[in-house]
């Protein structure tokens, strides 16, 4: 798959994520997928410092994230 594509359906499902986290008060956004097709997101708003913070990227985005990108290998928390 082409990177651009790829962006672009990773884009779509992160919206579905960041709908969840909106009704708690937080958010994140996409920063980059490596080369080796590992999302970079930054949290914000009350995910920011939130103890489930990485509960949540491992047990429901990269969940999402797989099931909508087979091809993503994992997510990771930027600042």
């Amino acid at each position: 798959m082409e990177k651009e594509e790829m962006k672009k359906q990773v884009t779509a499902a992160l919206e579905d994520v960041r709908n969840v986290l909106k009704r708690d008060g937080g958010d994140l956004e996409l920063v980059d997928i490596t080369d080796d097709n590992i999302v970079k997101v930054r949290l914000q708003g009350h995910c920011i410092g939130c103890p489930g913070a990485q509960m949540t990227l491992r047990m429901i985005v990269e969940q999402i994230l797989g099931e909508a990108v087979p091809e993503i290998q994992g997510v990771d928390a930027v600042d």
